[in-house]
């Protein structure tokens, strides 16, 4: 097995493009080969430092691929982020979040991928990045199934982007497992709620996860919310039939019928907290 350490993104694109493995924080890398070797050469984006932290621009707050989920958890951001920071609190160990990587949580495409409903909730979108040029491609068309994506073989998650007009909104993570760390989610619900002058919901954006092949967006009671006032329970909205289009499994954690009931129960109780005077 060949290690390549490029020395900077042009040079990791242009590696890329040799149809390499990529390693990015190593914490789902490492445990789907227990038992198997790594065969085939593995580009490790480790050391590029260019693709961490955080940036503004007027149109997105931009988080870079390789920014771990524990710089995420302390980042001074907008309240709208504070679902998006509720997750990565959730994401594995305190260990996992110190390596775990925000691009190599989306690339994984796992459905029960912590960082996933918070970031569909926030509208981001990914970018990417191949020796023809840059694309940004939304989060929702970048997820296509279970553990599959959109990403070209050239290609790589640059970026995540996420649009600044929801930035001061109100926003809320819940997470159902079997205990509080370590654990992979039973159902996982994000909510964001923005709020116009006269005190009614201007936008309302919530997904749930680990209930289908990828995470989904409830767009009808997105619609259903729009032009509330939030000093009412906004979760009392919330109805089964919001949750229609979801498909959970039976697995060794859960029935699909205790995961939907689960799910309607978290996404009431995750817009509740978005309600009232703050």
């Amino acid at each position: 097995m060949d290690y390549l350490v490029p020395g900077d993104v042009a040079t990791a694109i242009r590696m890329k493009a040799g149809g390499p493995s990529v390693l990015a924080g190593g914490t789902d890398v490492y445990p789907s080969h227990v038992g198997r070797p790594v065969t085939g050469p593995v580009l490790d984006l480790g050391n590029l430092s260019e693709l961490r932290g955080f940036t503004v621009t007027p149109e997105h707050h931009r988080i870079g691929a390789m920014t771990r989920w524990a710089d995420v958890a302390s980042a001074e951001l907008p309240s709208g982020f504070d679902g998006l920071r509720a997750a990565a609190r959730e994401v594995g160990s305190v260990q996992v979040q110190q390596a775990g990587t925000v691009g190599g949580n989306l690339c994984n495409a796992s459905p029960a991928a912590d960082g996933v409903p918070p970031l569909l909730a926030l509208d981001a979108s990914v970018e990417l990045a191949s020796r023809a040029g840059t694309r940004a491609l939304a989060l929702e068309d970048f997820l296509t199934g279970y553990r599959e994506t959109a990403l070209r073989p050239d290609e790589l998650l640059t970026a995540v982007l996420i649009p600044r007009e929801l930035e001061d909104a109100r926003s809320e993570f819940l997470k159902l497992g079997l205990r509080r760390y370590l654990v992979i989610s039973i159902v996982m619900v994000a909510a964001v709620i923005s709020v116009d002058p006269d005190g009614r919901v201007a936008r309302a954006r919530v997904a749930v996860g680990a209930c289908s092949p990828v995470a989904q967006r409830l767009r009808s009671l997105e619609a259903e919310l729009a032009g509330r006032s939030v000093e009412e329970d906004l979760g009392a909205v919330a109805r089964p039939e919001h949750l229609s289009m979801l498909s959970p499994i039976d697995d060794v954690r859960a029935t699909a019928a205790y995961r939907k009931d689960a799910a309607l129960n978290l996404v009431r109780r995750a817009l509740t907290r978005c309600s009232g005077s703050r």
